[in-house]
């Protein structure tokens, strides 16, 4: 079994997680283990050092995995392949696999998160028509994560304006949630990428959510929030990156606005405002 195969399985592995999948690559990073795989159950019990709930869990669906890896036909890449994104590298919690759907080149491209409010108002979807087309029309790309309302309108000005869109997902990637995503989604891997940590038939859940936030923080150079709650995702998404040392983004808003209030506080935290296109450009940056 090769490497890529092997992380596949113990992705597929009920009861590792990411503090598990964590400490297999600082292991195979370090080269504090053999390169002979697959582990036997107690070296991978050794290295991922799950809690004792989880012990059964993992030895009853780590064989099964692990075969089923070596005949998945899905797209993936791994923390060690030459795709896997420079930025995520650096965060402190990256992914050990990525499911990909749409072209790898899209994740060369400098780019930008664009996240905000399920909730949108016409103010929301005026800012993002005024400041994203001179992002896009330099090379952008444009990060989201195909959520209703901010997120979905990013992508729809991203096509306007025949740019790159590049979406992770909280679900498999024959799953579009919601629904009514479908189309978008198939779009949105027809001229970008549509990325996911999860494997296909893989539904959406609560928890899926704040996970996929930190993929979006971490690809960005920059994350730039338009309409937020006080208690959002949106400001998950800010505070990873925050957390990653990049630079977050916010549109001010009424006073009178709830969803303005997530975005008037990240301004008050020192977030940068941002009132024109140029603004935006001066925070994008290429990883290399």
């Amino acid at each position: 079994m090769i490497l890529k195969q092997f992380l596949l399985g113990l992705h597929l592995t009920s009861g590792i997680g990411h503090a598990g999948e964590k400490r297999v690559i600082e292991v195979i990073d370090n080269h504090l283990i053999p390169e002979n795989y697959p582990w036997n159950i107690e070296t991978l019990l050794a290295v991922v050092r799950p809690l004792p709930q989880h012990i059964a869990k993992i030895k009853a669906t780590y064989v099964a995995a692990c075969q089923k890896a070596e005949t998945s036909q899905e797209n993936y890449f791994t923390y060690f392949d030459d795709c896997y994104p420079i930025q995520l590298k650096e965060i402190f919690d990256p992914p050990l696999i990525l499911f990909y759907d749409g072209n790898l080149n899209a994740l060369e491209l400098p780019n930008l998160a664009v996240v905000g409010t399920r909730t949108a108002t016409p103010y929301g979807l005026e800012c993002l028509r005024s400041l994203l087309p001179n992002v896009i029309n330099r090379g952008t790309a444009i990060v989201s994560g195909l959520a209703k309302g901010i997120d979905v309108m990013a992508h729809q000005v991203t096509f306007a304006n025949q740019g790159v869109p590049i979406a992770v997902i909280g679900t498999g990637l024959n799953i579009a949630y919601p629904a009514k995503n479908k189309v978008l989604q198939r779009q949105v891997a027809q001229h970008g990428i549509v990325l996911s940590e999860y494997a296909h038939d893989v539904g959406p859940h609560k928890s899926h959510f704040p996970a996929r936030n930190r993929i979006i923080a971490g690809l960005s150079s920059a994350t730039l929030v338009i309409e937020a709650k006080i208690k959002s995702g949106s400001l998950i998404t800010a505070n990873y990156a925050l957390q990653n040392n990049r630079e977050v983004l916010s549109v001010p808003g009424s006073i009178f606005s709830e969803n303005s209030q997530g975005t008037n506080e990240l301004l008050q935290l020192g977030a940068k405002l941002i009132s024109r296109s140029e603004e935006v450009i001066e925070s994008v940056r290429t990883f290399s």
